[in-house]
């Protein structure tokens, strides 16, 4: 299996040959034989590096979550990184004066609150509105190409964790994500950005990422391994409540609790629903936060009592549904001490219909049956933009 980066190398540097180039990337970016984009570009003759633009965690992966970046010198390759997650989110024209061609090239988890589809959104503007040429450099989706779960966003919960309307599990490697933003008109003032996709050999949307035998790196400090990322669609809805996601543990977003939660209990409650694919463990953690993690862990320090989400069928699993269930459980079994956070749960979910509804005691079966048609209209248009089958 090729990486689009591989194919760059083989096929494709005649689009970045005597240009300036600015690289939109992290520590991800890693070839198939493992060096890295950057490094391996800065030994081409004819290629000039002039900037490079850090996502949320930064060009080097290291930043905790939600921990604003700043603009800095790259200390490895003494290039000028420019920070796209803190006060600055989309590249302005004096970042991008003195490059032709904007390159990007991340691992994306396929989740639609994941914040680099979101840079991707707005790095595609800039080059669309300054004239400049957009090569992106393709990737695996390490969950799959196949499912496609969750409501859609709505636009007035639209937000740096929600950009694109589009479900909360989309389906789509981060290529395709680009030809769709392009191709539907979704840039600023309908624009288009001069986009090349430079497509991978060998994937197929079948594969997880363990399918590919590329060596897992996890794309932020949290997201630690394809089990996390399998469940990270649905449990990082959590981050949305007063009970804590597992920032802070061994495993985030595998493990949810808190001091209140009664953990046998709320595990019975949970696998006597039957959920596809999964099965829930009653665990113990006490979360610590971390220079290169998290600095805000909930209950810190504390003891707390809740699940461990053990996928045991990734073919059958609903992340979504599964994460809901979770939401409408912990509403049913602590109604006086579990609280969503409105705004914040609103926009992971795109939608306020489903925190109105977890209140209301319905299940999550019947609102899974809410966003049914909206999934096979997307369905429908996402066909167009399918680079692998």
């Amino acid at each position: 299996m090729l990486l689009g980066s591989d194919n760059l190398f083989k096929h494709h540097l005649g689009l970045i040959r005597r240009k300036r180039i600015g690289i939109v990337t992290n520590h991800s970016a890693l070839m198939s034989d493992g060096r890295h984009l950057v490094d391996a570009l800065a030994k081409v003759a004819d290629v000039r590096i002039t900037a490079l633009f850090g996502p949320e965690h930064g060009i080097r992966g290291r930043a905790p979550d939600r921990k604003g970046i700043r603009n800095q010198i790259d200390d490895a390759t003494g290039i000028p990184v420019y920070s796209l997650f803190g006060r600055t989110l989309k590249p302005t024209g004096r970042m991008l004066k003195d490059l032709d061609v904007l390159l990007f090239d991340i691992q994306d988890v396929g989740v639609r609150f994941y914040t680099y589809t979101t840079t991707l959104a707005l790095t595609m503007e800039a080059a669309a509105e300054h004239g400049k040429t957009y090569v992106l450099l393709d990737r695996p989706n390490p969950i799959g190409g196949r499912r496609v779960e969750g409501p859609m966003l709505e636009p007035e919960l639209r937000s740096f964790v929600g950009w694109l309307r589009v479900p909360v599990v989309h389906g789509l490697t981060i290529g395709e994500i680009a030809a769709m933003i392009n191709g539907e008109g979704w840039l600023k003032g309908t624009r288009r950005a001069k986009l090349h996709v430079v497509q991978m050999t060998g994937w197929k949307r079948s594969m997880f990422y363990d399918d590919t035998k590329l060596r897992w790196i996890n794309p932020s400090p949290s997201i630690r391994s394809l089990a996390t990322a399998l469940v990270y669609p649905g449990t990082c809805l959590i981050e949305g409540t007063n009970v804590s996601e597992g920032r802070g543990t061994a495993h985030p977003f595998e493990y949810i609790g808190a001091p209140w939660i009664n953990s046998r209990r709320l595990a019975a409650y949970l696998n006597a629903l039957g959920l596809p694919g999964v099965r829930f463990q009653s665990i113990h953690f006490i979360p610590r936060s971390t220079r290169t993690l998290t600095t805000d862990s909930k209950y810190e320090g504390e003891r707390c009592h809740g699940i461990r989400v053990v996928v045991r069928d990734r073919l059958r699993f609903e992340p979504v549904r599964t994460g809901i269930a979770i939401l409408s459980a912990l509403q049913h079994l602590y109604p006086e001490q579990f609280v969503m956070r409105t705004r914040r749960l609103d926009e992971l979910v795109g939608t306020s219909e489903a925190r109105r509804a977890i209140l209301k005691g319905m299940d999550e079966r019947t609102l899974a049956k809410g966003w049914h048609d909206d999934v096979e209209d997307f369905r429908k248009i996402r066909e167009k933009y399918l680079l692998y089958r």
